[in-house]
């Protein structure tokens, strides 16, 4: 009697497959193993695929991105538009739908955002930073803590506010689960090449215009 020496493979639907191919962009062997791995629990596969692509896509984030499109936004009612320049390393992946599709995706997500006003931490000008650290040093509820304390926590509430105003680090609109910055790597992933997001600029109407 020859004892099992091959584990039974647990039998992966198309539509599990499908499923697991538009939560990550991964390619359907890929989703296969990872669903054969988890189990056939899809939350698993999604995790560790996520895990995966996100550690390639660290990899390509430092190559040169010359290609790429400005795609621009205009929320219902007319009264927001946003402008936003997404590349890319070359001309073939700026045609993809999946390219385009994020850029349009990049672009509501700062029309939903008005409180952001750069892509990243390194964008934010150092007067800004400043301004930020004066107000958070001036607070009350620090008035009394040791120095050490004071820095610790000043730290920590600038960190935040910075973050706060950066894109990158934003909860996506249409998942919550995933932050910007993880979206855009999750394509990187997908398409093979880097991504960047270079600027973006939010029109309001009526902003700024002088009545008096």
């Amino acid at each position: 009697m020859i004892r099992g020496r091959y584990k039974m493979e647990i039998q992966i639907s198309p539509h599990i497959v499908k499923e697991l191919r538009i939560k990550t962009g991964a390619g359907v062997m890929d989703c296969k193993r990872a669903l054969q791995t988890a189990k056939g629990n899809i939350e698993i596969a999604v995790e560790n695929l996520r895990k995966k692509g996100l550690t390639s896509a660290d990899k390509k984030s430092i190559r040169s991105v010359t290609e790429g499109i400005i795609d621009s936004y205009i929320h219902i009612g007319a009264r927001i538009g946003v402008l936003i320049e997404l590349n890319c390393e070359t001309d073939f992946v700026a045609r993809r739908v999946e390219f385009q599709k994020l850029a349009r995706n990049l672009a509501m997500q700062v029309a939903a955002c008005q409180s952001v006003f750069y892509v990243s931490i390194n964008d934010i000008p150092q007067y800004i930073i400043d301004r930020e650290i004066r107000i958070e040093s001036g607070k009350e509820d620090i008035i009394n803590k040791t120095p050490e304390m004071k820095d610790k926590i000043i730290k920590a509430r600038i960190d935040k506010r910075l973050k706060d105003m950066c894109l990158i680090y934003q909860p996506f609109i249409k998942d919550q689960n995933i932050v910007i910055k993880d979206l855009v790597k999750q394509h990187i992933a997908l398409l093979g090449e880097n991504i960047k997001v270079r600027r973006f600029q939010r029109f309001l109407l009526g902003e700024k215009i002088d009545i008096s």
